[in-house]
């Protein structure tokens, strides 16, 4: 692990971490696991020790990290805290990761599935977080050619541009057939690359452009099925000479969250192109990419106000637009277009309403409401505290982040209640 002395005697600054607890078969929030945090590297240097309360959740603790300007241009000291999460609770098999990285004014969210001590599904209960690619040593980019000529190929390729509810990630070069294959949800998948490949720290246009790129990279290789038609069985690798960053079990941070729940159905086109762009990019500083993107050049623009469209446009050319996937999988309501709040009515409260009892089920501090279709101060309470457990603004109103959470939890916690 790399020099954490940062994290353990010149940490200056504040940022903070919360921990979410889950039962790895039912999804379910573990009440009453206790979580104990300590520096990496030093396992008997305990800093904080709490409960998680009836959501599986931790409160948020505030914790030591380096000065928020070693994240704010390359440098060889570390721009992050590490620490070690450790939860134990009755009934299951202890769970320790350790890497956890903390920045400056940042919320890091770390989640944990803890299995049952008789289950006999295979997980890993020690876990390490390697650092940020930018910090790290990691391998460059091999590059490719951005559109892929599908057409004349008599490759299978997609109809149209889909947002898919999963991934297949192998983690490791295609051709190691050692490397194991996760199922990704597709959301998670892009905070994960966008947290392992960028600091949370930078200007939200910066994360912006460079959430796009990760995404329209990703698109292409679904729409592609780039790795199905050279015969293997997954979406898309963890290498960076090949794909993106991704790292099993790592934290994200709640700066990436919010704008990947906010343009995750976008992705990059150029005209008379189906496809969307295989967007490559670099660090720009280490290694140097022309017309492609610069990580750090990105954040550079985004300190002069540059907007995320005119960062892409500056790498890509003018002819980079944004556009907007024809359809999403695994979710059973489309967003209604509108936001959705006291004296809202018809059949999308409805199923608002339907939604959020299932939920309840899971998440017992969201009260049962009546399923009426109509949107009063009942389920302005309940949309309130659904918000406060998963992080999102507490408006009591239905938003375009907030639907898309709501979609993505009761799928979640309706197929498991199938499943157990």
């Amino acid at each position: 692990m790399p020099d954490i002395k940062y994290a353990q005697t010149e940490a200056v600054d504040k940022g903070s971490l919360k921990v979410e607890v889950l039962a790895n078969r039912t999804r379910r929030p573990i009440e009453g696991a206790k979580i104990t945090i300590s520096y990496s590297g030093k396992p008997d240097s305990t800093v904080e020790e709490v409960s998680a309360d009836d959501s599986g959740m931790s409160e948020k603790l505030t914790l030591d990290a380096p000065p928020l300007e070693y994240s704010m241009e390359p440098s060889e000291n570390q721009p992050f805290a590490q620490y070690t999460v450790k939860v134990t609770a009755p009934g299951y098999r202890p769970v320790s990761i350790s890497g956890v990285q903390v920045f400056s004014e940042q919320l890091a969210l770390q989640q944990v599935r803890m299995a049952e001590e008789n289950e006999e599904e295979n997980q890993i209960d020690s876990i390490v977080i390697p650092v940020n690619t930018l910090f790290g040593n990691f391998p460059a980019k091999i590059a490719e050619s951005e559109i892929k000529p599908v057409s004349d190929s008599g490759e299978i390729v997609l109809s149209k541009v889909v947002i898919p509810e999963f991934v297949v990630v192998h983690d490791g070069p295609p051709s190691d057939p050692n490397a194991a294959n996760y199922y990704v949800r597709y959301r998670d998948y892009i905070k994960n690359v966008a947290s392992s490949e960028i600091y949370a720290t930078w200007p939200r246009a910066a994360i912006v452009a460079n959430v796009l790129a990760i995404m329209s990279f990703t698109l292409n290789r679904v729409y592609t099925e780039w790795y199905r038609n050279k015969g293997y069985s997954f979406t898309i690798t963890s290498s960076t000479a090949f794909d993106h960053k991704w790292i099993p079990n790592r934290n994200i941070f709640e700066s990436i969250s919010e704008v990947v729940d906010e343009v995750f159905a976008s992705y990059l086109s150029r005209p008379n192109v189906r496809q969307p762009i295989l967007t490559q990019y670099c660090d720009g500083q280490r290694v140097s990419c022309p017309n492609w993107l610069s990580q750090w050049g990105s954040k550079y623009l985004g300190d002069q106000n540059y907007t995320p469209v005119e960062i892409l446009r500056y790498y890509y050319g003018d002819d980079m637009y944004i556009n907007s996937a024809e359809e999403i999988s695994g979710i059973l309501a489309s967003w209604p277009g509108e936001t959705l709040d006291i004296g809202s009515r018809g059949q999308k409260v409805e199923q608002l309403q339907e939604q959020l009892n299932a939920i309840s089920n899971n998440y017992p501090l969201i009260p049962k409401i009546r399923v009426d279709g109509i949107y009063g101060e009942e389920t302005q309470r309940a949309v309130e505290i659904f918000q406060d457990i998963f992080g999102l603004p507490e408006t009591g109103e239905v938003d375009y982040r907030t639907w898309y959470k709501v979609q993505e939890i009761y799928v979640g916690v309706t197929r498991i209640a199938e499943l157990y």
